[in-house]
């Protein structure tokens, strides 16, 4: 099914420049029964895209209306039939040319309408049904474009019918200097149908489809990156900023779901996958202000949540921290010692004990002593009691801690640095008892299942997406990038948290006793 959706993209963008992203998510909405706005200035194809749809199904048949604020019922739905309101005294449209009796339709600055048409247009977008006097019609309706560039004025009755634009896109002008040059210079009837008879899609293929959408999973990443999306919307609702506030309602959240769901089947996939909420951004905006920072908020969400978090990840990590506190609190003993330590002068100086044989040399520096090592003589400099060089002597380590022995006048003399007391934590390391032990090991051995079964998990479940010639029919490739990113590092923070499990067990198992000073 994907490999044939992708051909049927591909022949409904042939031609058309920088329209792509425009086309695959009017194809989405009509395979899944909802409708799209095209929001953008005249002349950017909007009206091209809604003509090239009607060929994609094999029973195809399209309505087009340019709306004015004139525009009138009977000219969308169809004239009164003269004939039954005279001879039947039924007040009926003739609507098999018009709206109710097309296949797909696109109504261009819909904002112009008038009341009458939007009230019916409501229910034919809510039931697929279109009143026409005393009897029901259903409408067999695939798609439903609507177009204007502008978006519904504030503060009148528009609210209900831009309400049911499900997906909202806005279309620009031609940027790229290249493509610009191929769209002038092309040639090509972009009107004609250029779609084979055995790619066009039926109505019992839709139908289907859409039987096959009621069974797509909603997996826990899923699931997860959803409900990151919506609560991080509230909080910039909750801030004072100049963006207008997200209205999004629950029904809106419901189809946004199900158009996930119609992107899975498109896939030949029984579960959504994170590519499939990137659709979201087409969504949930308003305003155009709202868009850089929805697609941020979405971008992030698939990026730093999704798998870790609905593997549980952080829970696992709280868990693993218990475990090592519980080691260290009953196997690392803390032990204070007071134990001697040289003066320090200046941080760069030593200070030495009076030595009648050397009564000037006062002070030797610290980097001097560190570099000296036991039997091994090397010549430093000495300094009196104002830092003023005094003595160059031969001098090596001496054996007892914190002293030197210097060559003068064919003698060794060992000479002391002044030491104070200072108190010196020592960690002593214990066995635990063995009943301890016991219950440790069955607890890092539930810990260590858990963690394989989650490498299994991820192992036996990387995304088709995530492979290198994979692509999805409806988000850009970069989402994919983020999603592989999300993906690795989940695998990396599962392999950081195995190893500080194995360092846990170690400490206990390995060592019955240790000690180490800081």
């Amino acid at each position: 099914m994907k490999n044939r959706l992708k051909q049927l993209l591909h022949y409904l963008t042939e031609g058309l420049v920088e329209r792509e992203e425009a086309v695959k998510l009017t194809l989405l909405s009509a395979v899944a029964g909802e409708s799209i706005f095209l929001y953008g200035p005249p002349g950017v194809g909007k009206s091209l895209i809604a003509r090239r749809l009607k060929h994609v199904f094999s029973d195809g048949k399209s309505f087009e209306y340019l709306m004015t604020k004139f525009s009138t019922p009977e000219e969308i739905f169809g004239p009164i039939s003269i004939k039954k309101l005279k001879e039947e005294d039924k007040y009926e449209r003739l609507t098999e040319e018009y709206l109710p009796g097309a296949n797909v339709v696109f109504l261009d600055e819909i904002w112009k309408s008038g009341p009458a048409i939007q009230n019916a247009l409501l229910t034919i977008l809510n039931e697929r049904i279109y009143r026409n006097g005393t009897q029901e019609i259903h409408v067999n309706l695939h798609a439903i474009i609507g177009a204007s560039n502008e978006l519904p004025p504030e503060g009148e009755s528009y609210g209900p019918l831009w309400d049911r634009f499900l997906i909202r896109y806005q279309v620009h002008p031609v940027k790229n200097a290249s493509a610009f040059l191929k769209l002038i210079s092309g040639n090509q009837n972009l009107y004609t149908d250029n779609i084979p008879p055995d790619l066009k899609i039926s109505i019992e293929e839709l139908r289907q489809w859409s039987q096959m959408a009621d069974e797509v999973e909603i997996p826990d990443e899923v699931a997860t990156a959803i409900r990151v999306i919506y609560e991080k919307l509230e909080e910039v609702n909750n801030r004072q900023t100049e963006i207008p506030p997200f209205q999004i309602y629950d029904r809106r959240w419901k189809k946004i779901v199900r158009l996930m769901k119609v992107s899975a089947v498109c896939h030949g996939r029984r579960a959504i996958h994170l590519s499939d909420v990137y659709l979201a951004v087409h969504c949930l905006w308003n305003h155009t202000s709202q868009i850089p920072i929805l697609r941020k908020i979405v971008s992030e969400t698939i990026r730093e949540h999704g798998y870790n978090t609905a593997m549980k990840l952080s829970l696992l990590t709280a868990e693993i921290q218990r475990y090592e506190n519980e080691i260290l609190s009953e196997t690392k003993l803390k032990v204070i010692d007071l134990t001697d330590v040289p003066r320090t002068v200046r941080d760069e100086f030593f200070p030495l004990e009076k030595c009648d044989d050397l009564p000037s040399a006062t002070y030797l520096k610290i980097i001097d002593f560190k570099a000296l090592s036991p039997g091994e003589f090397q010549v430093i400099n000495f300094y009196d009691q104002d830092l003023k060089l005094v003595y160059r002597l031969q001098t090596s380590l001496g054996n007892r801690p914190y002293t030197i022995k210097v060559l003068h006048n064919s003698r060794t003399l060992t000479l002391d640095i002044q030491t104070v007391k200072q108190e010196v934590t020592r960690y002593v390391y214990k066995a635990p008892h063995p009943l301890v032990k016991a219950y440790w090991d069955e607890w890092g051995e539930k810990l260590e299942k858990f963690i394989d079964e989650r490498f299994e998990w991820l192992q036996n479940n990387m995304p088709r997406e995530l492979d290198d010639n994979s692509e999805h029919l409806f988000v850009d490739e970069s989402i994919l990038h983020l999603i592989s990113e999300n993906y690795t590092k989940t695998t990396s923070r599962l392999e950081q948290l195995k190893l500080r499990l194995e360092k846990a067990r170690f400490q206990y198992s390995a060592h019955t006793s240790a000690e180490k000073v800081l």
